[in-house]
């Protein structure tokens, strides 16, 4: 009798240390996808008026970061996808040099490969190549032969190697991202779903205003984290403005 209930508690080990065995892999393998998370704690903010600026400490390590204006509070813990590092960034809104900063495009309070349709904040779209769809509902009368949003991205290696002009309405600014002001125009024209202009200046313009620019386009610029623009013009000077 000894003997048998002793077998039966050697199989019961077997058993058991087979099981736990079998999930430690899945726990290991969970473990390593949420280290995986790019993922920090708040110890100070900032507000500005654009932007949100976070201290954060990340694998213990401290840094700044700025993300686009929400509230935000001290122990809060954020997980975020891309991070675009300037050197020596000046800030104007809040009047504060950073030796390195982080602008960061989408934050979570989840990990974001949990709740992606529930991502919070995210930087302003100074970098995305194009707007939302829904906002491509300008319209404006351009006399014959003025060149078109339309023209620039049907004929862009033509207009690459020329300064030109361009009218359009403000849909979107972003002031000082990389010591720019990033704005977003469109005229109701556009081929292919591009609709939208990006244009980096030292002007400042407001959403509504009727503008015309004047600058060459860079094609296939990439300023790095995933920001990259088919057509942009860059350092355009500003022309004339209508405001709205």
């Amino acid at each position: 009798m000894y003997k048998e209930r002793f077998f039966i508690l050697v199989i019961l080990v077997i058993i058991f240390s087979s099981c736990v065995r079998n999930k430690n892999p899945q726990q290991m393998q969970q473990s390593v996808i949420q280290t995986k998370q790019n993922v920090f704690e708040v110890t100070d903010v900032i507000q500005g008026s654009t932007y949100t600026y976070l201290q954060v400490k990340e694998n213990m390590q401290d840094r700044w970061v700025a993300i686009a204006k929400k509230e935000v509070n001290k122990g809060d813990v954020l997980y975020y996808d891309e991070a675009l590092q300037m050197t020596d960034f000046h800030s104007k809104e809040i009047d504060r040099t950073f030796d390195v900063i982080y602008f960061i495009n989408t934050v979570s309070k989840t990990p974001l490969n949990q709740q992606p349709a529930t991502m919070e904040g995210g930087m302003p779209a100074a970098h995305s190549g194009k707007v939302a769809a829904k906002d491509a509902e300008v319209e404006i009368t351009k006399p014959e032969g003025e060149v078109s949003i339309a023209d620039v991205f049907t004929n862009k290696a033509d207009y690459s190697s020329k300064e030109f002009e361009i009218r359009g309405v403000v849909v979107k600014v972003n002031e000082q991202v990389m010591g720019k002001n990033w704005v977003h125009i469109q005229d109701g024209t556009g081929t292919g779903g591009n609709f939208d202009l990006t244009i980096t200046t030292q002007a400042k313009v407001q959403v509504g205003d009727e503008v015309v620019f004047k600058g060459k386009i860079t094609l296939e610029k990439d300023f790095g984290a995933g920001y990259f623009y088919d057509v942009i013009m860059e350092d355009a000077s500003l022309i004339s403005k209508k405001v709205s």
